[in-house]
């Protein structure tokens, strides 16, 4: 048993994620009622840590969700497909004008003190429709499975949304997976779910089946109503504030075994102070800070999310496990779109204090 996780050696898959598949219309630095081409991003909470972890880590993945059969689909399996994540499709047929839809996501970069804007349409999205009873669990878990991850974004989405997520989990616990769960609480969609007390009784329910959560200060407050801190932190990089919060997590869910969250200090859309920190077991780790110029924010939670859960599946120390995360994380936001394009070496590199010196 190592950081209090009884973390399988071995499976057919080392992760698995359950979530929403979308598609991210990226204009760059043009607002988008000035824009006159995007970029597609496929992306989904969920979705980027499976791809992270293939992609960059070398593991195998899987992703339980929607697919629909037309154009945009048929994009989105395709780079599914290119970063080497094993789908486990439930699949719509589209009418040819109304739906059922892939989610689109609409998120320019903003710049320098213009802050980025993201909206959506999840218009009859197909991921919403999905259900307990849709998957066999059974079959997924088959060869084993060591993880198993979802997150707040997913259950947002419908009422049948969340029961699924507890479905998941339920079964990955069965066969012997660790369950983690990122809040990512998004405020719109909750304000379209039933609002800020759904969220808090959904979120709730949830949790009490997760041994690692991924979540800020809001998010833990906002998300699972716990009280916030009794000191304001001194900035956003200060982790005492986040750390004051733990034990109000772990009495409410005693079943928690980490909480880990990224830490962010905005000076301006193309300028941030990053750090990452994390509570394992009892005991506290907090990452080296470093100053990012961000190419592209979004993505970087779920890129340290990914880096973390690598360092605990490799059986890395939990300081190492928070490094490895917190640089996956940096490196993510100098790339376009939501998913990674690092190498494994680079992340070890920066992990250990490397530099954006020229590599020869």
């Amino acid at each position: 048993m190592h950081y209090g996780l009884n973390i399988r050696k071995e499976g057919a898959l080392d992760f698995v994620s359950l979530g929403a598949l979308v598609h991210r219309l990226d204009p760059g630095i043009i607002p988008f009622r000035k824009a006159a081409h995007c970029q597609i991003h496929v992306s989904g909470g969920e979705f980027n840590v499976a791809a992270n972890l293939a992609d960059c880590f070398g593991l195998q993945t899987g992703i339980v969700t929607a697919i629909v059969n037309y154009p945009i689909g048929d994009l989105v399996a395709e780079r599914v497909k290119a970063m080497g994540v094993r789908p486990f499709y439930k699949r719509f047929e589209h009418n040819g004008v109304t739906g059922p839809n892939i989610a689109a996501v609409y998120s320019d970069q903003g710049h320098g003190v213009r802050a980025p804007v993201v909206f959506y349409n999840r218009s009859d999205e197909a991921a919403a429709r999905m259900k307990p009873g849709d998957f066999d669990w059974t079959a997924i878990f088959a060869g084993g499975v060591r993880w198993f991850h979802s997150g707040g974004i997913f259950a947002a989405l419908s009422e049948t949304t969340a029961e699924l997520i507890i479905e998941g989990m339920q079964a990955a616990k069965a066969h012997g997976a660790v369950v983690s769960f990122d809040l990512n609480y998004r405020e719109k969609l909750w304000r379209a779910a039933g609002g800020a007390d759904r969220a808090v009784s959904v979120l709730g329910r949830i949790v009490e089946h997760v041994d690692v959560l991924v979540g800020n200060e809001e998010d833990l407050q906002k998300g699972l109503g716990i009280q916030g801190p009794q000191v304001a932190a001194k900035s956003k990089l200060d982790p005492s504030a986040f750390f004051d919060m733990m034990e109000r997590v772990v009495a409410r869910f005693p079943n928690m075994k980490i909480v880990a969250t990224t830490l962010r200090e905005v000076h301006s859309t193309s300028r941030h102070a990053w750090g990452a920190v994390a509570w394992i077991g009892g005991k506290t780790y907090v990452s080296p800070t470093c100053e990012l110029d961000v190419f592209d924010r979004v993505g970087g939670g779920d890129g340290f999310a990914s880096g973390l859960f690598y360092g605990l599946l490799s059986g890395a120390s939990p300081d190492e496990a928070v490094r490895l995360g917190w640089a996956h994380g940096a490196l993510l936001t100098t790339f376009p779109g939501d998913t990674t394009m690092a190498s494994l070496e680079q992340v070890r590199a920066f992990a250990q204090g490397g530099s954006a010196r020229i590599a020869r």
